[in-house]
Order: structure tokens, then sequence, then C-alpha cells
């Protein structure tokens, strides 16, 4: 089988990990994962599989590019990996006011760059920063452009303060945990996250992985939940070929078209044939999908 599921992800796991599961209730090898979560977030994790795969690409550059996030902190402690699963490096006994959180979120809010943290898989020297990290290598983590477009604090209940954020693709919430504490003069960690929006996905459409082994093991029509391979693929114009011209075009052939130039979708009586990019009046084959026999 060939599409995408919309996970849920538990807390624990590995998108990999997670992705693999998924692949093999569907009795598929080939999977990859649109975006990844930490392994202590949940939430939304679209995971691809089959030929599918061939338009994780394309999903990333063409769909929406907000994410959204719930998020919690704790006040006073701070970590080394900046969330909860960390090794406790420092504590104090400051705990901000409501109104402190509020303005430390307003300044937050539109910035266009980021500190990542120092456990997380953005590549310094060749490695990711979290291996380093763990050989308590201390690395300059240089700030990445991004945008917070929203930043709510949303109260507190016992010792956790929660918070939602939309922001763009390679922002990471356990910087902005870091960043309300640092502009509220006190130190934090972050409890727990939980995406809910992210490529177009949204979480009310999501699946937990034991919802669906637990469907295969009661014989259920998993196949159902599966989204076709090109759900999520934004604003990218659409062709039609006629059944010649999509047989040349799926083994490689160029075809005409009046199309400006760019990534088209292609099909062919409303079956999905790939992705192709339009130059000079002639769609070129970037990813085909062929049908299965």
């Amino acid at each position: 089988m060939d599409g995408i599921i919309i996970l849920d992800k538990e807390s624990g796991v590995y998108s990999r990990t997670a992705g693999a599961r998924v692949a093999r209730l569907f009795g598929e090898k080939k999977f990859g994962h649109i975006g990844t979560l930490d392994p202590m977030a949940t939430g939304v994790l679209p995971i691809a599989i089959g030929n599918a795969t061939k338009m994780i690409p394309f999903i990333e550059e063409h769909n929406a590019n907000r994410k959204e996030y719930l998020f919690g902190l704790r006040f006073g402690i701070d970590t080394d990996s900046l969330d909860i699963t960390g090794n406790i490096v420092n504590t104090n006994d400051k705990i901000p006011t409501v109104q402190e959180i509020g303005d430390a979120c307003k300044k937050i809010l539109g910035w266009t760059e980021q500190v990542p943290p120092q456990f997380s898989a953005v590549h310094i020297n060749g490695k990711r920063a979290y291996e380093l990290a763990r050989k308590g290598e201390q690395v300059e983590m240089k700030p990445r452009p991004i945008t917070i477009y929203e930043l709510e604090y949303l109260g507190k209940k016992g010792d956790e303060y929660n918070f939602r954020v939309v922001c763009s693709r390679g922002t990471y919430v356990r910087s902005i945990v870091r960043d309300i504490a640092k502009l509220c003069d006190t130190l934090a960690t972050t409890s727990y996250i939980r995406r809910t929006l992210t490529n177009g996905f949204e979480i009310k459409n999501a699946h937990t992985l034991d919802f669906l082994e637990n469907l295969v093991n009661n014989d259920g029509a998993v196949g159902k939940y599966l989204l076709a391979s090109d759900c999520a693929l934004g604003d990218i114009p659409v062709i039609n070929l006629d059944t010649k011209a999509a047989e040349f075009y799926k083994n490689g052939g160029f075809v005409k078209t009046d199309e400006k130039d760019g990534f088209v979708r292609v099909y062919c009586d409303k079956e999905f044939i790939g992705i192709g990019r339009t130059e000079n009046g002639l769609i070129h084959p970037k990813r085909t999908i062929k049908t299965k026999e």
C-alpha cells in the first residue's frame, strides 16, 4: 500500500521507530516521517509509506509551513537537554508573576532567529549536536531563522505552566522555554511537548499506534485510515495527461504543456502519477508513482 498515516505519536518513542511500526502494519518496508518529534514529545507525526515517501520533500516544501504545539514548563530547574528527561544542572527559587510571563511571550512573538538547544539534530562539523552533547562537548550553536506567529500563556496546573505556540519549521519548543525563563530572569525546563499541527496535518485526524495495531490484530480495515499520496501537496498546480502521454511520461519522457515553469502534480484519468517540473514548455518527470501490479 502507498499513502500517509497521521500518527499521534506517544512519548518515549523515536520518530523512526514509530514509522517502522506503522509501515509493518501495512506490509511495507519503505517509509519516512514528515518532520520529526523528540522522543519525549507527543502528537502529530505524518508517516508516508511505500511510494508516498517520494512526496515527502514536496509536502515539506509546498504545504503550510506553520506548526502548532502545546507545551508545559517548570520554573526553577535547568537541565542539560532543556527538558525533564535531562540532568539537572542548576536550580533557583524564583517563580515569575503572570505579568512577567505575559511580557516574555510578547517579546518572543515575531522573533526571526533562535538558538537551537545543545541536544538537537543540528549538524556541527558533520555530526549531530546531540551526539557531541552526550559526550560532554560544548559547541557554539548559531542562531537560525525562524518565526513565532503566536505564543500564549494558557495558565498553571500544579507546578506546570502551559502554553500554545504557532511557529515556523525549524523552531525548537525547548529553546522557547529557555528564552521565556531568561526573559523572566529565572530558570525553566520543558515538561511536555504536544504537536497539534504540522504541514497541514491536524491532531483531530491522528491515530495512535495502539489503535492501529489493535485494529490489525483484530482483522480491522486499517486501510481506510491511509490517506492518498497526493493529499498534502499544497498549492502545486495540477496537469491531466491522456493515456498515451501518461505512459510516455511515466517512462521518463518529456511532455508538452502550456503550464508556466515550476512544479506540477501530474494525473491521468484521476490517477496521481507523480510530480513533474515544467521548463520551457515541457514537463520533466521528477518523482513518478507507478501503479503496483
